[in-house]
This record gives structure tokens, sequence and C-alpha cells, in this order.
């Protein structure tokens, strides 16, 4: 992955003087759209400006814990404050997203700001042409935490203890904790360089991975157990929980995290799928092996997108019609994409 200097050159163009910051990520806010948020936050407010970090909905609780996370503004919440906020910011950054559709009910605020130049940085596929002011988009990085890391070196600033464990959630999360494909020599590079500036990797595992609650480990059993769907001999998954069942288990917001992955630690499996019911619509979480590509299904069946193993998309339709949805298109796609001869 290589900076422009030229990119570089009109950032700091772009940051000259004192500005008033907003920095906004995605709808359902991750590891890697908080941790990159907060980080990118600290190295702006060390050059003199006025930053917000705002969030369209809760961020999940097992993240609670992080650095700076006290300070952000979620629009659900706050959403007067969050507006005048927004209105008021001389330079918006998007961060882990490209598509302003990613900000549900926060989309109508950032445009209305016209005024404000608007900066990406984000490593999803498809950026848009025209939107943005600069972008700082590299689709072959493993997170938008890598990028800010590589960011803040081409800046000169100098990471610190908390700056630190922010960028490692950002790149654990994103990458399955080193599961997952990208994973380049430079990055644990970047790693190794976060463990110089006093990053403490088994702390940060254990905050994020072992301190679920009695109902989420119970919720996954569910979900595993009676909720899983095997399709088209094996070769694909899936988990669908309604709003009614999240309930029964005591849910909070990020308790399904991940659920999504476990499918594929069966052999046989290459797509899994996880339909997460809310009062809105059907969250549809996608993730596969291989060259199974999830962000052409979630484009063409779902009306989402993402990267070719991990995507995502929405159904605005019942859980049974959604599932009878997702079940035939899994039938097409594996035929088409993959060559295999479907099961009747």
């Amino acid at each position: 992955m290589t900076i422009s200097g030229g990119h570089i050159a009109l950032l700091r163009d772009f940051l000259s003087g004192r500005k008033k910051v907003l920095i906004v990520a995605h709808y359902n806010p991750d590891g890697d759209a908080l941790g990159s948020s907060l980080a990118w936050a600290k190295v702006l407010r060390g050059m003199g400006h006025s930053v917000s970090c705002v969030v369209p909905n809760r961020f999940p609780h097992f993240l609670d814990w992080i650095p700076g996370i006290d300070g952000v503004l979620v629009f659900g919440d706050r959403g007067d404050e969050v507006r005048r906020v927004v209105g008021e910011a001389e330079v918006i950054f998007c961060l882990d997203f490209n598509s302003i559709s990613r900000l549900e009910g926060l989309t109508e605020a950032i445009e209305g700001n016209g005024s404000a130049v608007k900066i990406l940085i984000d490593h999803h596929l498809d950026p848009p042409e025209g939107y943005f002011d600069l972008m700082f988009s590299y689709t072959e990085a493993c997170s938008t935490a890598y990028i800010v890391c590589r960011l803040v070196e081409e800046l000169g600033v100098e990471i610190d203890g908390e700056m630190a464990t922010d960028l490692y959630v950002g790149i654990m999360t994103d990458t399955g904790n080193f599961s997952y494909s990208n994973l380049t020599p430079d990055l644990f590079r970047v790693v190794g360089l976060l463990v110089e500036r006093g990053l403490d990797i088994p702390y940060v595992n254990t905050r994020v991975y072992n301190s679920y609650t009695e109902g989420r480990v119970r919720l996954l059993a569910y979900a595993l157990g009676p909720k899983m769907e095997m399709l088209e001999g094996g070769k694909a998954a899936v988990i669908s929980l309604t709003e009614a069942e999240l309930r029964r288990f005591d849910f909070r917001q990020g308790d399904s995290e991940g659920f999504v992955n476990y499918p594929l630690s069966i052999e046989s499996v290459r797509m899994s799928a996880m339909l997460t019911q809310n009062q809105r619509f059907i969250r549809v979480s996608l993730r596969s092996r291989g060259d199974v590509d999830v962000n052409e299904f979630a484009r063409r069946y779902f009306d989402g997108g993402g990267h070719r193993n991990a995507a995502g998309g929405k159904s605005k339709d019942s859980m049974e019609t959604t599932l009878a949805r997702y079940r035939t298109a899994v039938k097409e796609f594996l035929g088409s994409a993959w060559g295999v001869e479907s099961e009747e």
C-alpha cells in the first residue's frame, strides 16, 4: 500500500489552521470503525483541531472500554447535539465506509453540510467517484485502522499507548484476530510498532474476546444448535435470529458479533450467513473463504456489499421471506459462481 505524497500534501492543506473537525463512522460501528476513529481523533487534537466523533447508533458493549470511547456522540441518543456538531464542522472525515447510506439516519445531516471538506479513509471495495474532496481508499488494506497507522507515520506523528490500543483493536477485529486475508509483512511491522508504543496484546484480547455475558454464550449455543441450517450439501450455512429470540437471551448490542464466522469452521462450508432482526430490518452478515465472493452475492441479492470474504446487506421483508430468498439465492449462486451442481 503506497500513500501518495500529493494526497498527504492536500491533507495538510485541508487541515491548515485550527478547524472544527467531525469524524463519523458507520451504522453498527465495529472495532475497526471505533478504533480508527478514536486514534485519528487524538492525532487531529494533537494538531490543535477541535474534534468530535459521531456514530449513528450504539456500539458493542465489549468495546466500551477502549481509550476515548466516552467522548463518542451517539446520534440515536443525542440527536440534536449531533446535528449541531455536524452543521458546524469545517472538515468531515468518513472512516470505515464509503457509501453515505451506511450512516442510516445521519445521512441527511451529513449531506446537509455542503460547505465542509469531506475526506474518506476506508478499505472497502468500489469507492464512489466525485463525492469526496480527498480519498485515502485502499481496498487491499486489511482494515481502516491499518490505513490510519500509515497516515500517522506519513504525518510524522508519534503514536502513544492509547492510540496503539485503539489501532490494534481495529486491526485485530477486522482481520478476525489475524485469520483473514490481506495479512502483509508490513502489517506485522505496524503491529510491532504498536507494541513498542505500549500496546498490551493479551489485555486487549481478553477485553474483546473473553468478557462476555452468560446470555451471550447461551445465545451462541442456541444459534449454532437449533438455529443453524446447512444448505447445498453442507457448502453453505445460515443462522437466523428474530428480535423475540434475541430478547430471550437478554441481548445487548454486539452480542451476536462474530457468530457468522463459526459455520466456516466446518470443513465443507464455503459461505456463511447470519440474519439478525431488529425493529427496522433484517441485517444480513456474510462471510466466506477462498474465492467465494460474498461482496458480489450481497450486491446481487441484498442491496449490500463489502469485501470478497466479508460483506453485508439488509432485508425489509419478514424473516421467513428473507430466509426463503437466501436459500434460493444460494442455490443460484452456487451453480453460477462455484460451478457446483445444486441439490434438488
